[in-house]
């Protein structure tokens, strides 16, 4: 097992390293950690199961709350519900990981590999799911951890990273400037940095796991599409490259808010770099960021979405609500806005005729509602007062009333 470049192609050792010594490129791991897939409770049912497959070698380094094997679920009331849709809509519900979001994947294979390497602490950037995710992974490992978020992350996020014991620094301005601490709190410290860009490639490795579990989900038939909320994008690398292992290829779909798209920006363009957004303007905190001083993250993810024959699209707050209400009312899925915005980019492409008849889609619902319910607090809301529960009958009354309006 090797560290290579993904732009020149030149070959490192399997270090702590987060980018090219010949060119700054993004690095990904080539081979495997050669460790067998554990046997007995816990691992043997979590994505540990795959473990010949991860970067991993030692297994007394192995960190788990038994990530993976999320469930893969099939929205009919969905179909039903969006014009002129005629084929399958299956939701990934990575909500179902230890943490609430599919970042869990990412921390439980890197801060494993961190501790194989030695490293006394981790430190991460992050919108909010990452940060609590690795805040979680530490306090299983017994590691300190320094987690770095902009200081506009949703409360519900911020709560849960301070609850594992993480230090938490609130940083004012955009994600970047919480990255460009992270870094230079990681090289100052000696700690490992698993800030989920594509900055760790062991964490970005165990992405592909998200492709091959699908493919064994959906009985070995590929789907046609699938769409992927996309900040910087490692997640479209892990289902591309998954798939790809798999034998299949179905086309990419990078999401992202209308207040935050360089990706979108560029691929409409017809460019092959992504240049950085500017401050975010969008609910959908998970994908607002803007790549400003790691563009050539975009710019891959950019390359990859175009080798599927995929696509690029965004969608405004408002779409993403009414995606979040289809989710929540219709398939009992609660997600935050970022896990909710592929169904918001479908019902967006089937209505400009870029999806055809009978696709099958899968969409990937990132992030639970928990971590943002103030997105949730904002929308109307079913309640009603009752002032007398004595009376049943006029309750009774008021909820067959209320039953015909939500019909």
């Amino acid at each position: 097992m090797h560290l290579q470049c993904v732009e020149c192609g030149k070959a490192h050792p399997a270090t702590l390293r987060y980018a090219c010594a010949a060119c700054a490129g993004i690095l990904e791991v080539v081979g495997s950690g050669g460790l067998a897939p554990p046997a007995g409770p816990g691992l043997a049912t979590s994505m540990w199961r795959h473990a010949d497959r991860l970067s991993v070698s030692d297994p007394a380094a192995i960190v788990s709350l038994g990530e993976g094997g999320t469930p893969l679920l099939r929205a009919p009331r969905i179909e039903r519900a969006i014009p002129g849709f005629t084929g399958e809509i299956w939701l990934k519900d990575e909500t179902r990981n230890p943490s609430g979001s599919f970042k869990d994947r990412l921390v439980s294979a890197a801060i494993s590999k961190a501790i194989e390497l030695g490293a006394k602490g981790v430190v991460c950037a992050s919108s909010g799911n990452a940060g609590a995710s690795v805040a979680a992974y530490a306090a299983r490992a017994g590691m300190g951890a320094i987690i770095v978020v902009p200081a506009h992350t949703p409360a519900g996020k911020v709560t849960q990273i301070a609850a594992y014991g993480a230090i938490l620094l609130l940083v004012e301005g955009h994600y970047s400037r919480s990255y460009d601490l992270a870094a230079a709190l990681a090289e100052r410290h000696g700690f490992a940095n698993l800030t989920t860009t594509f900055i760790n490639p062991y964490a970005v490795d165990a992405l592909k796991l998200v492709g091959l579990e699908l493919m064994q989900q959906l009985g070995d038939v590929a789907p046609t599409h699938v769409l992927v909320p996309t900040g910087s994008g490692p997640l479209v690398k892990g289902v591309v490259q998954g798939f790809a292992e798999a034998g299949a290829r179905p086309r990419a779909v990078a999401v992202q808010a209308e207040g935050c798209a360089p990706i979108v920006r560029a691929f409409e363009a017809g460019e092959t770099k992504v240049t950085a957004w500017g401050m975010p303007t969008t609910i959908a905190s998970g994908i607002s960021d803007p790549l400003i001083g790691y563009e050539r993250d975009g710019s891959y993810t950019l390359r990859l979405v175009r080798e599927t024959e995929g696509l690029a699209v965004a969608v405004s707050d408002d779409e993403l609500r009414e995606a979040m209400r289809l989710l929540a009312r219709g398939e009992g899925v609660y997600a935050e806005p970022t896990g909710a915005s592929p169904i918001a980019a479908l019902r967006k492409l089937v209505a400009e005729g870029r999806v055809e008849p009978g696709a099958r889609v899968v969409c990937m619902v990132t992030g639970h509602g928990f971590k943002d319910a103030k997105a949730y607090q904002e929308m109307p809301a079913r309640t009603y007062p009752v002032p007398a529960p004595e009376d049943v009958t006029a309750v009774a009354r008021l909820c067959e009333r209320a039953m015909r309006e939500r019909d």
